[in-house]
């Protein structure tokens, strides 16, 4: 995730990060600019009059179309922001659970092997969420306390091995009922967030919408030249391409942000997510 000035107006217009759009559009910029120009050479020098006026109409369609597109490209931003910041909501309260879990045991057991054990599941968990959602098989950054099964849902190995040391400390007199209640209300918490991520992940916007809005902006670039030529000559070229420049950019941000959980520049922090929790059940079960 980028960090940045919000308010540095001067820095944000002239920086061109890895992430930036027009990067990526320049190629498709370019492509539509030539395309752009040969169109406004070949109305402007073997179009008669006659037939400019009717072209001249075509303008027309696009201030409806306009209007239409804009309605579309606003719900796709909100709708892919969403799911950004339910995201970051799920990973906060993964944060707090894991906080508010360490605590709770750190005052209710005091076997050292018991607070060993939950000093590093616990982080596990995070770190064994962010490889599922980022479809990573090297768990290098988890502290070897079990003997996880390769291709197996590993934060549910995990959970299920936090479950059974809970109930093992009940069972060898440890905490007691009401506490082994409150403590499986915690580890629950773990597998609520992971579900809320893998819907996310899981579930993306629906293919003929994205492609419908794709088509739409395509199409509607396309055929601006042929209405504005006559009223811009050749200046039609860097408009076409400003305003395709401003459309595109709106579907591609949606779609780097709509899967929060990658490693885009504009995807959420979760390795740092990931670190802090370990620095902070480590202070919390000393």
């Amino acid at each position: 995730m980028i960090n940045y000035n919000p308010k540095d107006w001067f820095t944000f217009i002239f920086r061109f990060s890895r992430a930036d759009t027009f990067r990526k559009l320049l190629p498709l910029m370019l492509a539509v600019s030539a395309y752009a120009a040969v169109i406004a050479y070949l109305e402007l020098n073997f179009i008669s009059v006659n037939d400019s006026q009717n072209l001249r109409n075509v303008g027309m369609m696009h201030n409806v179309l306009g209007f239409v597109i804009s309605l579309l490209l606003v719900f796709r931003t909100n709708t892919a922001y969403d799911r950004w910041w339910e995201g970051r909501k799920i990973w906060g309260g993964l944060t707090n659970s894991s906080r508010n879990l360490a605590m709770k045991l750190a005052a209710f057991i005091s076997d050292e092997s018991d607070k060993q054990f939950f000093r590093k599941m616990i982080p596990n968990y995070a770190f064994a969420l962010k490889n599922l959602l980022r479809e990573n098989e090297d768990y290098y950054e988890l502290d070897p306390v079990l003997d996880l099964k390769p291709g197996k849902h590993v934060p549910n190995q995990i959970a299920a091995s936090m479950y059974q040391r809970v109930n093992d400390l009940f069972k060898n007199n440890k905490v007691t009922d009401a506490q082994l209640w409150i403590l499986n209300e915690g580890v629950r918490a773990f597998t609520d967030y992971c579900g809320a991520c893998e819907r996310i992940k899981n579930t993306p916007i629906p293919f003929t919408y994205s492609v419908f809005i794709k088509k739409f902006v395509f199409f509607y670039v396309m055929t601006l030249p042929f209405g504005w030529v006559f009223s811009l000559g050749y200046y039609i070229v860097p408009v076409v391409v400003l305003i395709l420049y401003a459309l595109a950019s709106l579907e591609l941000i949606a779609e780097e942000i709509e899967n929060p959980f990658g490693t885009d520049a504009n995807d959420l922090p979760i390795d740092q997510i990931c670190l802090n929790i370990r620095k902070h059940v480590g202070e919390l079960l000393p």
